[in-house]
């Protein structure tokens, strides 16, 4: 089976190296041993935001596809990598090094073992201090909160009834998502957008605690304006929700994304 690991990137070169040679590592090591009997053929795509360093010639030297993508955003990255992706099954990590790229062949058996549709990472389960500072922990736990309450009816079946992880960008699904799920954000909120679209669906959503390590890069995140931008959008997201009702539901991300909010 084709699988795609898709990895956004903006001048990641002290990490990204590792990132891929590590995921390749794993990737070769489970087709050995626990996908033996379904082997896996992987691309790695790696959609660069135009980096000033030497991401893309890292990135290519350890067997990756890169993908320039001078649109900023990182909702614009992964669009752009979903697009490019020919793989049945798609994974997804960010190039700083804070995600178990190790563990994703596994994941990608236990996702079609299960008849699991869309896997993400949680990583505030397990988060210590050194991998996420207090500020952005707070952050996720508000814009979390927000979203249990705004999007209540389409997260009663969830273990939590509710994400754990809005803001997750670790992710394992099928490609057929994409032939449901509707996008429009650019920015960093693609991330919560992906997942209540998911849910919204009616796909079947599966939430697993993940390590997440400390960042080998400056995190280019900014706390309080990428906090309220996401927290506007969970607010304008269940408006169109809403709208849906009377106007059908949108067009698949697969047949044409729409229009995109602002990054």
């Amino acid at each position: 089976m084709r699988a795609s690991l898709v990895v956004p990137t903006l001048n990641e070169e002290r990490s990204i190296g590792a990132v891929l040679s590590t995921f390749r590592q794993a990737a070769d090591e489970a087709n050995r041993t626990v996908l033996r009997d379904r082997p896996l053929d992987w691309e790695m795509l790696v959609v660069d935001g135009a980096s000033t360093d030497r991401t893309a010639a890292i990135a290519e030297a350890e067997g990756a596809r890169v993908i320039v993508e001078p649109r900023r955003g990182y909702g614009r990255a992964y669009k752009t990598g979903f697009r490019e992706a020919a793989g049945a099954v798609i994974a997804t990590a960010d190039g700083d090094g804070t995600y178990p790229v190790a563990t994703i062949p596994a994941l990608v058996r236990r996702l079609t073992d299960e008849g699991i549709d869309f896997l993400s990472g949680d990583r505030m389960t397990g988060v210590t201090p050194s991998s996420m500072t207090t500020l952005h922990r707070v952050g996720n736990g508000i814009l979390n909160l927000f979203l249990s309450i705004a999007y209540h009816r389409y997260l009663a079946e969830l273990p939590e009834r509710t994400l754990v992880d809005s803001q997750s960008g670790f992710w394992v699904f099928r490609r057929e998502v994409l032939d449901r799920v509707h996008l429009t954000s650019d920015g960093m909120a693609f991330s919560e957008e992906l997942k209540i679209e998911v849910l919204v669906r009616g796909l079947r959503f599966v939430e697993l605690p993940i390590a997440y390590g400390e960042r080998a890069t400056p995190p280019k995140l900014q706390s309080g304006r990428d906090g309220f931008r996401n927290l506007w959008f969970l607010a304008t997201k269940r408006l169109s929700l809403q709208r849906e009702v009377r106007r059908g539901p949108p067009v698949p991300f697969a047949r044409g994304e729409g229009p995109s909010v602002p990054p």
